[in-house]
């Protein structure tokens, strides 16, 4: 039989763990605690069997809609990222200098990723653009890193906030909801993207975040919109993440 070295080990726990990023604990504005979790460092791709993988060279799974997303992600023993996760997320990224244009927390604008429809489909993780300006790489408070956290493909979003037990959105956006007043800064100023105001009534649609490669300013990592669930679009992908 077959038994790996330490140093094979060693290497594959590191390979693993390149996978994914852990995003510390994060307090919100209502005082709120979202715990620590751990997220995809890609947007998922389909593996050759059909099922979900998290790979650097892999295009993101998109043409899937909202509950195949979430059925794959539980298949897989992951979880599709929730939505007070990704504000979570945001908020880590956006209390980091390196994300930000101007080299210090809230100078220039904060980095909005691939955006500017240079490309006309989803890239894989590894696909670096000529422009700067669209880094794809945002680094959280503890030096680790995630790619696509805006821009690219959106992210299908497990409504945890306004939504009902599918995570699907249950009712209006109360004008207090942390899904439009977590963001430091108004929509489509200084790289937040767009995000709705309190009293859209998006009852049964599906939320996705971070926008996509043809979006241009109203990507950023609070981008916020809906889509039907049904639907399968070549520009929505989906995250998924797991317990530290």
């Amino acid at each position: 039989m077959n038994t790996a070295t330490s140093a094979e080990t060693t290497a594959l726990a590191s390979a693993v763990a390149a996978l994914f990023a852990t995003v510390p604990a994060v307090t919100f504005p209502d005082g709120s605690v979202e715990p620590s979790f751990q997220v995809a460092t890609y947007l998922t791709s389909k593996g050759e069997d059909g099922t979900p993988t998290i790979s650097a060279s892999a295009a993101p799974w998109v043409e899937i809609n909202y509950h195949d997303a979430v059925a794959a992600a539980a298949g897989a023993g992951l979880t599709l990222i929730t939505e007070r996760q990704y504000l979570a997320l945001a908020i880590d990224i956006a209390s980091v200098a390196a994300n930000w244009t101007g080299g210090a927390v809230g100078e220039g604008d904060l980095k909005q990723g691939l955006r500017n429809g240079d490309f006309d489909e989803a890239q894989a993780g590894d696909v670096i653009p000529e422009s700067t300006d669209e880094d794809r790489w945002f680094t959280l408070s503890n030096g680790e890193r995630i790619c696509d956290a805006a821009g690219n493909a959106y992210s299908w979003v497990f409504d945890n906030v306004q939504g009902d037990a599918q995570g699907l959105i249950a009712g209006e956006f109360q004008a207090d909801s942390l899904s439009i007043t977590t963001a430091p800064f108004p929509s489509l100023e200084r790289g937040m993207g767009w995000r709705p105001r309190g009293g859209a009534a998006w009852s049964g649609f599906a939320l996705v975040r971070g926008g996509y490669w043809f979006d241009g300013d109203v990507a950023g990592v609070f981008r916020l919109r809906c889509t039907r669930p049904r639907d399968s679009d070549d520009f929505v992908g989906f995250r998924c993440t797991k317990p530290v």
